[in-house]
């Protein structure tokens, strides 16, 4: 098996369970070095346990390859740098950041309190942020040092829920929109350092959505995590140059390009609300129709 990430050092946040497990694990598999950064927190991010990165790190020493655990919190802008800095310090470089970790906290936006928000938005958002800052102004000194392209690659998670929109999700949907977004300007930004930057918007069957629904077992098959991996693995190779400012749609049997706002039908501005009116029903009747969770044009 050719070996996409020989030599290349990754740091994978939440990577002690579910997606981010699988991720790791790939990246191993195909010769990555591996930070495995991961809290133990419960579904809701409260608590810690160091077990599950330290189950990963094993399973990938076992199989031969090289991994160290970090416990650092990606909301945290000491402990975003702390994390950066030990992939440099244990393994020299830093190559590949995969901004996976995340929490649920949902509640239809009548009944959701203050702090369901907020810890939601720390840990997505500014989780997301934060990492990558430190990152990019590591790529951004060694693109100076050396002066060539340093083959960054930053991988971000999105979701449905923040691409087409999930009722209950208003917190964690706007965090995963942001993310997106998040994602198309930080490419744009971080282009003159030869870094790429891309996010996943996965479907899977993890701790995070098995209580969302009763699941058939070929539905669980098909939204196991390992089948997002093989997109990460690649996008996280020196192949994927090419490839940046994209939110990539994986599993449940598929793999898309979600595409973005895009400017739809236009008229000229006008002063009078009333003159406005019916120019903009008229828009709206031709324009496409959001998306539904699935991802088709709402009925």
């Amino acid at each position: 098996m050719a070996k996409l990430c020989e030599g290349r050092v990754a740091l994978v946040t939440g990577a002690g369970r579910g997606i981010g497990r699988q991720y790791a694990l790939m990246l191993a598999a195909h010769g990555a070095r591996v930070v495995v950064n991961d809290l133990g927190g419960s579904l809701d991010g409260s608590g810690t346990d160091s077990s599950p990165a330290l189950q990963v790190v094993k399973a990938i020493r076992d199989a031969g390859g090289m991994a160290i655990d970090d416990a650092n919190d990606v909301s945290s802008w000491s402990g975003s740098k702390a994390m950066i800095d030990t992939a440099i310090n244990e393994f020299g470089r830093l190559d590949v950041l995969v901004n996976n970790a995340g929490i649920l906290r949902d509640r239809m936006l009548v009944n959701m309190e203050e702090a369901e928000w907020d810890d939601v938005m720390k840990v997505h958002l500014k989780g997301t942020f934060a990492p990558t800052h430190h990152a990019a102004a590591y790529w951004r000194d060694r693109h100076r040092q050396a002066g060539a392209p340093t083959s960054g690659r930053v991988i971000n998670t999105s979701s449905v829920s923040g691409v087409y929109g999930n009722i209950g999700q208003c917190n964690y949907g706007a965090a995963k929109a942001g993310i997106a977004m998040f994602t198309v300007i930080a490419s744009r930004e971080l282009a003159r350092y030869g870094v790429t930057v891309n996010a996943i918007a996965p479907i899977a069957h993890t701790r995070l959505t098995e209580n969302l629904r009763e699941y058939t077992e070929e539905e669980k098959l098909r939204r196991d995590p390992r089948w997002i991996a093989p997109v990460v693995t690649w996008l996280a190779s020196t192949e994927s140059s090419s490839v940046t400012g994209r939110v990539i749609e994986a599993g449940n049997g598929i793999v898309a390009i979600a595409e973005g706002w895009h400017r739809g039908p236009t008229t000229e501005q006008v002063a009078d609300p009333v003159a406005m009116g019916p120019l903009l029903l008229d828009m709206i009747a031709r324009a496409r129709k959001n998306a539904g969770i699935d991802g088709a044009d709402l009925d």
